[in-house]
């Protein structure tokens, strides 16, 4: 998609938003200003960050999270969302604190809100749905009383965050189940950055099909029965939480991944804001001030306050 493109796109989602709102793929453009790898990457030193926090076992392995707490939290006055971090790496690769992920972590605190970086099992040794179970159980265990309690966090209110494989995890989590977002492993709003969406094998570079075949444990589309239950737009109900979308022109997920997701949930009600940028960023490497701004006051709307 060529930035030609973009801009005709950008105007007539301002039109819409005078009128009655976006429809279909319509998307804002943004323009990272990222200066140097890792400028806006930079981890909030004010933040207390409590590690390896266990989360979930399987088979006697323990899956881990950090807990990175905002510099006033005040466990004794009134309980604020929470938001759960995925990191992406292609399903195979990744970890909860790794520069750019414990930044995102930090970050999200410093911003007033209890923020949890997970690990989850990984391709290939696990295939799906491995590690969305985790994820699930994740929320679930943030959702119970005694972290409700620890953290200061509103089990009602429970966001989600993640890009690239982290992206496709976090959107799944939002479009999986029906009904109440406030119970179970159901989120109340869902932030995706240059996710896989549909993993049918449609819009799709030739690199990625491999990875993304590995994840399902398939070894070709025609025949792969964990593609669809995978894909969160096979997922799309009414019931869906809002969602904040950001997808680059030319990066190693194609842009109709995002379209095609985004036409999806506005066809079924669903309240969406939609970003796109001119380039090749991917995933947290979009995460310039303004965009960091954008995603919070998405939160905010949605969630509340940190």
């Amino acid at each position: 998609m060529s930035a030609a493109r973009v801009i005709p796109i950008a105007l007539v989602a301002l039109l819409g938003l005078a009128a009655c709102g976006p429809t279909g793929s319509d998307a804002g453009v943004i323009d990272p200003q990222i200066d140097a790898v890792g400028t806006d990457l930079a981890t909030d030193p004010d933040v207390t960050v409590v590690a390896d926090i266990e989360y979930r076992v399987v088979d006697g392995v323990p899956l881990l999270l950090d807990a990175c707490l905002p510099p006033d939290l005040d466990r004794d006055s009134a309980a604020v969302p929470g938001i759960l971090i995925i990191h992406g790496g292609s399903w195979r690769e990744g970890t909860k604190d790794s520069v750019g992920w414990r930044a995102v972590c930090t970050w999200l605190a410093a911003a007033g809100y209890p923020a949890f970086s997970l690990d989850y099992r990984l391709a290939p040794e696990w295939v799906f749905p491995a590690g969305f179970t985790d994820v699930q159980a994740a929320v679930t265990w943030l959702r119970a009383d005694e972290q409700a309690e620890r953290f200061g966090v509103d089990p009602e209110r429970i966001g989600v965050f993640g890009g690239s494989a982290g992206g496709n995890l976090a959107a799944l989590l939002g479009t999986s189940g029906s009904g109440d977002l406030s119970t179970g492993p159901r989120v109340a709003a869902v932030v995706d950055l240059s996710a896989p969406i549909d993993l049918t094998g449609v819009d799709l570079t030739d690199d990625f099909a491999p990875l993304q075949l590995e994840y399902l444990g398939c070894t070709t589309f025609a025949d792969c029965p964990a593609a669809e239950p995978a894909s969160p737009s096979s997922h799309v109900d009414e019931s869906d939480p809002p969602f904040f979308v950001a997808h680059s022109t030319v990066e190693k997920i194609p842009l109709a991944q995002s379209e095609h997701f985004v036409e999806a949930l506005r066809a079924a009600g669903i309240d969406v804001e939609f970003l796109v940028a001119d380039g090749t960023l991917h995933s947290i490497a979009l995460l310039d001030d303004d965009l960091k701004s954008r995603i919070v006051a998405f939160f905010e709307r949605t969630l509340g306050p940190g």
